[in-house]
């Protein structure tokens, strides 16, 4: 029996719960897995009704937290060593900056053989400056030197690890992308998009575009909002913006948006559901430009009502937002940077621009917005795209396999 401590930064929506979850829950027999990791922060949205769903049990350690501070890094570091004299992993898999500096801090000085990292992500650019930045390199390659592997979730971000960051060799990554249970976005897809549009008020002639995540600076919003001030002065459809999250940067976001002369609206959503029990079907914000969701646990019903996708982000790993947005048959529109080359496919699934181009982005909107043929047409190529590559199945038995030749 090979035992796994999965160490996670905190669990908050995003794709590392995901990934995390799937593989506590699915590895194949011969494994026994441990799980635990940090809470959310501040207006993040917990991620414990994924592990709910999937029956997987998580040890939350309060001390685990996203920002640097000594003391309570140096508590958190204490609790793991101390979880792990406890249940002598074979493997201690790390995910994400912070887990990953604690955690493999923690299992090289209690000798573990197999340490493993994931970059869900990194903040090598476009988080903090140069100096902070490099304060960041130069840890990660101090703690590369005490990891058996590194798996990058992308092509793209290995290269960056590789040759742009200079974080570790080549021969000591590994890529294996995210894993996710993509099945419920083409499940009941009509009933979905009738309710998804009759909750929100958006009538059949209206053209819905989303864009799903944390609101924060890397996320980008403002070339999200200009996008849309772009196709509001070019358009004569009628469109609907749906920003599906929230965070510390939503004051600002709305600011912006009223600059640019936005109406906007603001939904209740009841324990993170937009559609369940005492929403009754009736719209839940009144009509305007701009609707503010908050947090939506049903995303797949999101996915199906809205008619596009976007992204603006400086930085990203692997989006989890663009692959459900695929496996629901929406057309993209995104910034090209990081692994997001590796999650879409351009110019059959999604339109890209460079980073922060707010013309470029602007032009693709519109083209989204005034073309359905064209939306249709980038929609239909997203499932081929992405249900076999970014399937749990997939991650189980990739994950699996690097294991055991690791502990071989």
């Amino acid at each position: 029996m090979l035992r796994i401590l999965h160490i996670n930064n905190r669990f908050n929506l995003g794709g590392p719960t995901h990934n995390v979850a799937f593989l506590a829950r699915y590895m194949p027999p011969g494994f026994e897995t441990l799980l635990i990791g940090g809470p959310p922060e501040g207006n993040e949205e917990s991620s414990s009704h994924i592990l709910a769903d999937l029956g997987v049990d998580a040890m939350i350690l309060p001390e685990m937290r996203r920002a640097i501070s000594p003391f309570k890094d140096l508590s958190a570091y204490r609790r793991i060593k101390q979880v792990i004299k406890e249940f002598k992993p074979d493997v201690v898999h790390t995910h994400a900056a912070k887990a990953g500096a604690v955690g493999r801090m923690a299992a090289s000085d209690l000798g573990i053989k197999g340490i493993v990292h994931t970059f869900h992500g990194h903040v090598f650019h476009s988080y903090f400056g140069p100096v902070q930045t490099g304060v960041f390199k130069n840890m990660e390659r101090y703690l590369a030197g005490k990891s058996s592997r590194i798996i990058a979730i992308s092509e793209r971000q290995k290269t960056e690890l590789v040759q742009d960051h200079r974080i570790c060799a080549a021969s000591k990554v590994d890529v294996i992308p995210l894993g996710i249970d993509l099945n419920k976005f083409r499940e009941d897809q009509a009933e979905k998009r009738s309710l998804f549009r009759r909750v929100y008020g958006v009538a059949d002639d209206e053209v819905a575009i989303g864009i799903v995540g944390r609101l924060v600076p890397i996320k980008n919003h403002a070339l999200f909002l200009k996008g849309m001030k772009y196709v509001k002065e070019r358009t004569g459809k009628k469109v609907r913006a749906f920003i599906v999250g929230d965070g510390d940067e939503r004051p600002a976001i709305q600011e912006q948006a009223s600059e640019l002369g936005f109406s906007m609206a603001h939904a209740r959503t009841f324990n993170g559901h937009a559609f369940g029990k005492g929403v009754n079907g009736k719209p839940v914000v009144e009509r305007a430009d701009i609707t503010f969701t908050s947090w939506v646990k049903d995303i797949d019903v999101v996915h199906a009502g809205v008619d596009a996708v976007a992204l603006t982000s400086f930085n990203e790993g692997t989006p989890v937002s663009l692959i459900e947005a695929q496996a629901a048959g929406r057309a993209v529109v995104s910034t090209r940077v990081g692994g997001i080359e590796n999650v879409v496919k351009e110019g059959a699934t999604a339109l890209l621009c460079a980073n922060n181009d707010a013309d470029a982005f602007g032009k693709h909107l519109l083209r989204v917005v005034e073309d359905q043929q064209l939306r249709l047409k980038l929609g239909q190529g997203g499932w081929d795209h992405v249900h076999d590559r970014y399937h749990y199945t997939r991650l189980v038995k990739d994950t699996a396999r690097l294991y055991e030749a690791l502990i071989a």
